[in-house]
């Protein structure tokens, strides 16, 4: 068993939201991929399609969050799972969101544009 410090995370900036990467390839990870996400208050959220599923569990704040065109709102203590293909978008409500996210190692991101991200977090 690993036990992983704050202080041996890697945080990424995109899309004014971080990315604080605990879990990853990067770290020896060969099968998952965990880290946190902080969404400041009124964040848009960058419309992409997901190529694995994804969890997010809501630590704090109110995450908003358009799965497949339709709004959610979740709170502390839900959890919001994200089917693999899904088009997803999520933003900060009024005072911003933690959430603790997981999915499986290679996940990408496609954006309206076609464009694909690999997210460094999942490297």
């Amino acid at each position: 068993m690993t036990v992983i410090a704050e202080s041996d995370s890697r945080s990424f900036q995109m899309h004014g939201s971080t990315f604080t990467s605990f879990v990853a390839p990067a770290g020896g990870s060969t099968q998952l991929c965990a880290w946190r996400l902080d969404v400041v208050a009124g964040t848009p959220g960058v419309p992409h399609r997901v190529s694995h599923e994804e969890v997010l569990l809501v630590l704090g704040g109110e995450l908003l969050v358009d799965l497949d065109g339709v709004a959610l709102r979740a709170h502390p203590g839900q959890t919001v799972f994200v089917p693999a293909g899904s088009q997803l978008a999520v933003a900060g409500g009024p005072g911003g969101a933690r959430a603790w996210v997981t999915t499986s190692v290679g996940l990408t991101a496609t954006t309206g544009d076609g464009s694909v991200i690999a997210p460094p977090w999942t490297q």
